[in-house]
């Protein structure tokens, strides 16, 4: 029998399996936030910033508000005990300062301010003028005394009380800073200089020597400090007078000098001009030259009360071999007559003048001469 074929019955087929992430994503795209939530980093540190800063304002809004609303606590009276006291109640009395009752009276010479008594500036200045005016009065005494003995050494308290009170120093304050001032100016003074009591009960002040160095006068100074160098002081004077009493000497020394040789350079200029002029045809002057008139003739009317000078000269013109000295009778009296003896010679005075001209004559031949080589160069410099 044949065996019939059996069909396989088909299988079923299975539906397809869900991907369960695929399924979810619609569900988590709706939870999950978008990337643009979150602030990035610059926009966090701004925000951050913005949150301290109104952290810092609202507490110290807290702290003035706390500050200006609290009620100030009164002070504790001055004859309470500090140990007994309650401190959290009440603030200590301060120095310089009496409380009672709660209440701040400051004392003489201070001012209150805040919870504390300070000193009182116009009261200090006034105090600070008392004590200058006593250190003055003192130790000026004291210098003048030093310098010039005409002043005390110790000086009476009550005076100087007196001087004050006469001159309207301290008529600006009320009697009880008038109190002060004095009790405070006496405690500065009792301190900068030395009391004693003298043999009548009298409080007498003197300056200390260290000080009273400050207040001597400038000649008193000067005087003081001439004495002590007297020596060095001296010696350096008479270095100087010598020096210059010397110089002096080498000065007018050689100013003599030069007025001599001038002087003997104008006479033989004076010899030779009338020893050329009296040789010439038409001319009625001697050849001589009375001495004593061309001296009045040269010499200065000062120069004239010196005769060391014209000895001089006539010293030069007696070693000079071209003037003749001799005497002569003239209207009946005998005078000394210098006479030029070389005919055709010049003076030192001459020689000296020609050879300057020759000597700029050949300096503007020779800078002509250069000129000329210059402008030939340059012209066979140009044709070539």
């Amino acid at each position: 029998m044949d065996s019939i074929p059996r069909k396989r019955p088909k299988s079923e087929s299975k539906p397809p399996k869900r991907n369960p992430k695929s399924s979810h994503s619609p569900i988590r795209s709706l939870l999950e936030p978008p990337q643009s939530f979150f602030p990035s980093k610059e926009e966090f540190i701004k925000l951050l910033t913005v949150l301290l800063i109104a952290c810092a304002v609202a507490f110290t809004c807290s702290f003035l508000a706390k500050l200006l609303g609290s009620d100030p606590k009164s002070f504790c009276d001055s004859d309470s005990d500090s140990v007994d006291s309650d401190l959290d109640s009440c603030e200590p009395c301060p120095v310089n300062g009496e409380c009672h009752q709660g209440k701040l009276q400051c004392n003489h010479g201070y001012r209150k301010q805040g919870t504390l008594c300070i000193e009182d500036g116009a009261i200090f200045e006034s105090t600070k003028k008392l004590v200058r005016h006593f250190e003055r009065k003192v130790c000026e005494a004291y210098a003048l005394n030093e310098c010039y003995g005409t002043d005390t050494i110790w000086v009476p308290e009550n005076g100087v009380w007196n001087e004050l009170r006469i001159s309207g120093f301290m008529d600006n304050l009320d009697e009880s800073a008038y109190d002060f001032v004095k009790a405070k100016a006496v405690e500065a003074v009792s301190e900068l200089l030395e009391k004693r009591i003298n043999a009548n009960g009298i409080d007498e002040l003197k300056c200390s020597e260290s000080l009273m160095e400050s207040y001597k006068p400038l000649t008193c100074r000067v005087q003081q400090w001439l004495l002590q160098h007297i020596v060095i002081v001296s010696s350096s004077c008479a270095m100087l007078v010598t020096c210059a009493i010397l110089l002096r000497k080498i000065q007018r020394k050689r100013r003599f000098s030069s007025r001599v040789e001038e002087l003997y350079d104008q006479v033989c200029d004076f010899l030779e001009e009338n020893a050329v002029t009296s040789n010439s045809a038409d001319s009625n002057c001697e050849p001589w030259v009375i001495a004593s008139r061309l001296r009045d003739h040269l010499l200065l009317p000062r120069e004239r009360r010196d005769p060391l000078l014209w000895t001089k000269v006539e010293e030069l013109i007696q070693e000079d071999s071209r003037i003749d000295r001799y005497p002569k009778i003239i209207k009946g009296e005998q005078k000394v007559v210098w006479e030029w003896q070389v005919e055709g010679s010049l003076s030192l005075s001459k020689l000296k003048k020609r050879r300057e001209t020759q000597k700029k004559v050949r300096q503007i031949s020779d800078s002509n001469k250069i000129l000329q080589d210059n402008y030939n160069r340059r012209i066979a410099e140009t044709s070539s």
